[in-house]
């Protein structure tokens, strides 16, 4: 195998996906540092027509993305390197924010980052880019995961990030090889410790200062999002049907959930099931929400096809999940049949199951309800 991230520049054009933080202003040094022509690029996807206002900072939706704008924007300045503000807040509205109310309504918990990645950040971005005439060679973000390029069978592996911290493969796992061919994660080999000492090197130290995006929406009250809908009060019963109180609204809850719930019978009870149709949440205790499998649809492989036999390999059911390992089957309707090793807690449906083998991402597809 060769390491696709260190390829020499020849002469080539970087355009860097630049969030106005210490991870992308990084990125954007290192290439120009490395010999690359480098310009930024960020997206705009916020709609000023969103009823709602918020102070907080640490989202990438909401509508103190001006401040995001402009952190970048003078980012790039300092780095000497041309900046390029990209609007893409239609496509968002269409790929991202309609996928999440509808899977939402629907009883589901989407991964917004999920569906943005491979859509929006790696595939309209660079795509509307060059339809404004924008010219580069590759494209580049400052993920935490590495790329490598396996000779022997002629393709691109993706990797975890070199950081157990801060890998970020999990939310790339549904890229593809031509998205793959065009990609370079120069912080892929590197700690956040070490990012931010080069930050400093670079004259960006104030930048380590600067919230890191974690959630996906900037408000306290997502409900803004659905215009009404899904806040209809609905009883909360247990696995026999008996009513034990009343949820707020199907949309603030998720499968594992315990916090928030409202209810006292005498001991801990979780989320177990959401039943869209009933406006139903389905309690029991922590036991009851194990599950020994699970069904994935709509799996993209990153090799382009699932490896010739079916084999073990570990399966990460959301971001911070530290995997489990399973054997996987491919059903008639070509979704996957997940069998773990061990029970897990909370697996819940809407969220991206990513299968790895070892360090190696294979793909990532949608854990759907149990029929």
């Amino acid at each position: 195998m060769s390491d696709a991230q260190h390829e020499g520049p020849a002469g080539l054009t970087v355009a860097v996906g630049m969030s106005g933080g210490v991870d992308s202003g990084v990125t954007a040094w290192l290439l120009k540092r490395q010999g690359y022509t480098v310009i930024g690029l960020t997206m705009s996807i916020w709609d000023p027509k969103q009823p709602f206002t918020s102070a907080k900072r640490n989202a990438c939706y909401g509508p103190g993305e001006a401040d995001d704008i402009a952190a970048a924007r003078a980012t790039a300045e300092r780095l000497g390197i041309p900046h390029h503000t990209v609007p893409l807040a239609d496509e968002y509205d269409r790929w991202v924010l309609d996928a999440f109310r509808s899977q939402n309504l629907a009883g589901l918990t989407p991964n917004p980052c999920a569906l943005c990645n491979p859509v929006m950040k790696f595939g309209l971005l660079p795509a509307r880019a060059r339809a404004l005439g924008i010219r580069f060679d590759r494209f580049a973000t400052g993920h935490y995961a590495r790329i490598v390029r396996d000779e022997a069978v002629g393709r691109l592996r993706l990797l975890r990030g070199a950081d157990p911290a801060k890998d970020q493969s999990y939310f790339l796992a549904r890229l593809t090889q031509a998205q793959l061919a065009e990609i370079l994660f120069p912080l892929g080999d590197k700690t956040k410790h070490g990012v931010r000492a080069l930050a400093h090197e670079a004259g960006l130290g104030d930048l380590t200062a600067k919230p890191e995006s974690q959630d996906f929406f900037e408000g306290d009250d997502i409900s803004v999002l659905f215009n009404g809908a899904g806040t209809e009060p609905g009883p909360i019963v247990d696995t026999a049907g008996r009513v034990l109180g009343r949820h707020r609204g199907i949309i603030h809850y998720t499968v594992g959930q315990r916090d928030g719930l409202g209810i006292a019978v005498g001991r801990k009870v979780y989320v177990k099931e959401i039943r869209a149709a009933a406006n139903t949440l389905v309690v029991d205790d922590r036991e009851g929400v194990l599950a020994d499998a699970c069904r994935v649809a709509d799996m993209q492989w990153i090799a382009g096809a699932p490896p010739d036999a079916p084999r073990p390999v570990t399966a990460r059911l959301r971001y911070r999940h530290k995997g489990v390992g399973c054997r996987f089957a491919r059903c008639a309707d070509g979704a996957l049949d997940l069998q773990f090793d061990e029970p897990q807690f909370a697996v819940t449906p809407g969220q991206m199951a990513a299968l790895y083998d070892g360090d190696e991402v294979l793909g990532g597809g949608w854990i759907t309800p149990a029929s």
